[in-house]
């Protein structure tokens, strides 16, 4: 977890507020952040995350947090909690939907704490993700949304390999994700023309609702 992105959520008054933590994934942000507030809403459209994520709740015994299976991309957030939340949170998730819908359940004054991918992340293999977001777009969106941005950082992590090899090891998770879709033929291209890096980029904002 982003110590940066940690720092912003914490600094909420959420004690006794509700939280929604979307794309929350197995549960790691919603189980940190329970002891800190009232109550914890994670949603996640897989199933199987969610599962883990009830199982972790279950073993830790924290009673204040329960999880959702949703697209967060199509469901109305006002829908999964029983209150306003004062707080939305998103760890590596961000969407046009995500800030679209935080607007829309957030009072005025509630934050909107997110961390996702930068344009540069992956860089070395030409093409930036789908859901990667640059400052510029990300400020425009949330103007858009009646947000007002109090932080917004890029948190940018460059790796420099001595050799191909140790380049190729770097990457060797990714292999089959990037084969999928080209990547893999543009990084390997990167490297025979003596690139020796790879460079996670991800985009850290706080916004508050108007």
């Amino acid at each position: 977890m982003s110590a940066a992105y940690w720092r912003l959520l914490v600094s909420e008054p959420i004690s006794d507020s509700v939280v929604l933590d979307v794309g929350t994934g197995a549960g790691r942000i919603a189980l940190a952040a329970a002891p800190l507030c009232r109550r914890v809403i994670g949603v996640d459209r897989e199933s199987d995350a969610i599962d883990e994520a009830r199982r972790r709740a279950t073993e830790l015994g924290i009673a204040n947090v329960s999880f959702v299976v949703a697209d967060a991309d199509v469901v109305d957030y006002g829908s999964l909690v029983p209150e306003a939340p004062w707080l939305a949170t998103a760890h590596l998730f961000l969407s046009d939907a995500l800030v679209e819908r935080s607007a829309r359940v957030l009072p005025r004054g509630g934050a909107l704490t997110m961390l996702g991918f930068h344009v540069d992340h992956w860089r070395e293999t030409g093409r930036s993700s789908r859901f990667a977001y640059d400052e510029p777009r990300m400020r425009r969106l949330l103007a858009t949304h009646g947000f007002a941005v109090e932080h917004l950082e890029v948190e940018r992590d460059v790796n420099t390999f001595g050799s191909v090899e140790e380049a190729l090891a770097a990457a060797i998770g990714l292999e089959k994700k990037w084969k999928s879709d080209g990547r893999w033929v543009q990084y390997i291209k990167f490297l025979e023309q003596g690139g020796r890096t790879l460079t996670r980029s991800h985009l850290i904002v706080k916004a508050r609702r108007t």
